[in-house]
């Protein structure tokens, strides 16, 4: 008896347990594949658990280099650190007039000593107060469960629970906001394909010297 007792619960745990992988493609209007576009999974009930063995990052770095921010977009979760090291050869000013997360790093070289932590959910906008051009954004989110997509408009979250959820896009250039799907997630990959209505990332032109020798 008490065996059989054993063998249910531990089918009814593995039942629970299920989880599967979230397969996006962003595409714009044109159809063409749309990079930098955050894709989050968001429990429509209650509050996302990552499976066991598996935790958002909790630091990330946003470094300069050729006189640009290397991501041009990130995600992270609510409470992530960000160091922003230089490493270019002249000195940078960060800073962002964001409402989730004010900041500046006044001119410097190398890594800063503290890191940026961002502690409120929303979009954050970064720049340099030295080279204009110079430009980075960062959603910060309260669900585990997110990706950016890469060139080819692809992005992957794994392992996502088994439950009813809100699949939502952002881009730091959309023309309008996406409207949201809510999926149902089993055993079995989910695969869609989106639109986002958003310019693709144009990189800003500059020059390589610096005549005020920051």
């Amino acid at each position: 008896m008490r065996a059989s007792l054993l063998v249910l619960a531990a089918a009814l745990c593995g039942g629970a347990a299920g989880a599967a992988p979230v397969e996006v493609l962003v595409r714009t209007p044109a159809g063409a594949p749309l990079a930098d576009a955050a894709v989050l999974v968001e429990p429509l009930a209650g509050t996302a658990v990552r499976p066991r063995g598996r935790a958002p990052a909790t630091h990330v770095a946003i470094e300069q280099r050729g006189r640009e921010f290397i991501p041009w977009m990130t995600v992270v979760q609510t409470g992530t650190s960000v160091d922003f090291p230089n490493n270019d050869t002249v000195r940078h000013h960060v800073y962002s007039f964001s409402e989730p997360k004010r900041f500046e790093i006044k001119l410097y070289a190398g890594k800063p000593g503290q890191p940026i932590v961002f502690d409120k959910p929303g979009q954050v906008d970064i720049g340099c107060n030295i080279h204009d051009w110079m430009e980075a954004h960062v959603l910060v989110v309260d669900t585990p469960y997110f990706a950016r997509t890469g060139a080819d408009g692809r992005a992957t979250i794994a392992a996502v629970p088994a439950g009813r959820y809100r699949l939502r896009l952002w881009h730091p250039l959309q023309k309008a906001q996406a409207a949201p799907d809510d999926i149902e997630i089993g055993d079995a990959p989910v695969r869609q394909t989106l639109v986002l209505d958003a310019r693709p990332r144009e990189p800003k032109p500059h020059t390589e010297d610096d005549t005020d020798h920051y």
